[in-house]
């Protein structure tokens, strides 16, 4: 589980032995938090950075009319916000989808690697900045796409985010969201995200069973909702010579 971290960093910056270690330093204490509950509550006074080592969980508003609007989700190796400690008070919510593995990283642990880990920071920089496309991205599809290719969209991100740390098996992997998570995260009715599953089962794009979706054809399913992983990131060369990631040749694109 402590290497989720490491080898979501890995797909950015090439880390020292040195590096990796003084990172699991940082996820010595970890925390098990049950299915839908919530870290941190909208305006809440942040002390901690959250870390998912294992499980799923979102970011979410509450309006006032009690509607909810998922902003992101978070998997294994995404930081809740990695300087959060610096605002006042939290401007939304973070909770649990399903059973997650937490650390809550204390401000002062952060200072400390980012000061003396040159490439864990850029790393930590590039994991920020990846944050911001996915947010970009997640608007273009609520306002750009149909409702169908807005969840075959979501389907291929997640592969892609999972596969990176290590929690794809052939194309499947764990999918602990209900029908209104993904309307909520959205823009959609429940009723549009059944018939918008159904629509992809019979096409042969997907299957979801027990809680684990398998992508069948993931070139055609990336084709059906217009894919392209650039905003992933997964590649980027900036930093580092080595950045071959074999496994992306038959999904990166687009």
């Amino acid at each position: 589980m402590q290497d989720a971290l490491i080898r979501k960093l890995e797909s950015f910056e090439e880390l020292t032995d040195v590096d990796r270690a003084a990172l699991r330093v940082l996820v010595t204490r970890v925390r098990r938090v049950g299915a839908r509950t919530d870290l941190i509550q909208e305006g809440d006074v942040p002390g901690h950075v959250h870390l998912i080592l294992d499980g799923y969980a979102c970011r979410y508003k509450i309006l006032p009319d009690g509607q909810r609007q998922i902003m992101a989700f978070l998997v294994p190796g995404d930081f809740c916000d990695l300087n959060v400690f610096i605002l006042d008070q939290m401007d939304h919510a973070i909770g649990t989808i399903s059973p997650c593995n937490v650390v809550e990283i204390p401000r002062p642990a952060i200072e400390e690697i980012t000061a003396h880990h040159p490439q864990v920071t850029r790393a930590l920089m590039w994991c920020a900045l990846v944050d911001e496309a996915v947010l970009r991205e997640w608007l273009v599809n609520i306002g750009g796409r149909q409702a169908d290719q807005r969840i075959a969209h979501l389907f291929c991100e997640l592969l892609l985010r999972l596969q990176a740390v290590g929690r794809v098996d052939d194309n499947s992997y764990a999918f602990p969201f209900t029908q209104s998570d993904v309307a909520d995260t959205m823009g959609l009715s429940e009723v549009q995200v059944s018939r918008t599953l159904r629509e992809l089962r019979n096409l042969d794009l997907i299957t979801l069973k027990h809680r684990v979706l398998t992508i069948l054809d993931v070139d055609q399913l990336k084709a059906y909702c217009g894919f392209n992983s650039n905003y992933l990131h997964l590649r980027n060369a900036r930093w580092s010579g080595r950045r071959q990631v074999p496994w992306l040749g038959s999904v990166q694109g687009g």
